[in-house]
């Protein structure tokens, strides 16, 4: 999947393939060497040399390590979205149920299997231990993505339903991944129940 950040995390957005290529391959370097080596030990001289691009490749899109770990957080919450929509498009119905675990079952996949997400989810881990304004951004996502599939309006007690349960997953995921690197699957189905049971006294 190549996509691609938003502009507005770039200095300078790409507009050549060859372009958009290139950086796809500076934040798959620095998704990489996030796993390796955390954010402190980052540097944007070694994902350039992971990359196989000059340095001035990677200044050319990003001022710091900060803003390429922001511009990682937003094609992640891009691909984050697009997961969701595929797995739902695929779903045939089903009501918020449905749309729950497609919502939380992806997030937990990509914890567990993309490059660099346990650092910097959407946002919420750099520094390590900020959160706050990416959930509202998820949630806001999630609300505009969602709606449609719930036959509701994407009104502000949608969002507000959205952002407890993201607020809720959030904590409960990175609980799970604390106590295990794979995500303690005891504490993961807790949180869906406590998702359920909330959901269900908000949507039903």
């Amino acid at each position: 999947m190549k996509t691609v950040p938003h502009p507005a995390t770039l200095r300078r957005a790409p507009v050549q393939r060859r372009s958009a290529e290139r950086l796809t391959r500076i934040l798959d370097a620095c998704a990489d060497l996030l796993d390796e080596v955390g954010y402190d030990d980052l540097s944007t001289r070694a994902v350039a040399q992971r990359a196989g691009v000059p340095i001035g490749s990677v200044y050319r899109f990003f001022g710091n390590k900060r803003q390429m770990a922001d511009a990682l957080a937003q094609r992640n919450l891009e691909r984050y979205t697009a997961r969701v929509t595929e797995r739902l498009e695929g779903a045939g119905g089903g009501g918020w149920r449905v749309v729950m675990d497609a919502v939380l079952d992806e997030y937990i996949a990509m914890k567990r299997t993309a490059p660099g997400f346990s650092l910097v989810d959407f946002g919420n881990q750099i520094p390590v231990g900020t959160r706050g304004e990416p959930n509202h951004r998820v949630a806001d996502r999630l609300t505009e993505l969602l709606s449609g599939y719930l036959d509701r309006e994407p009104d502000e007690d949608l969002r507000r339903t959205f952002l407890v349960s993201v607020e809720t997953a959030d904590t409960l995921v990175h609980l799970a991944f604390r106590v295990a690197p794979e995500g303690d699957d005891r504490i993961l189905e807790e949180a869906r129940e406590l998702l359920r049971a909330y959901l269900a006294r908000v949507l039903d």
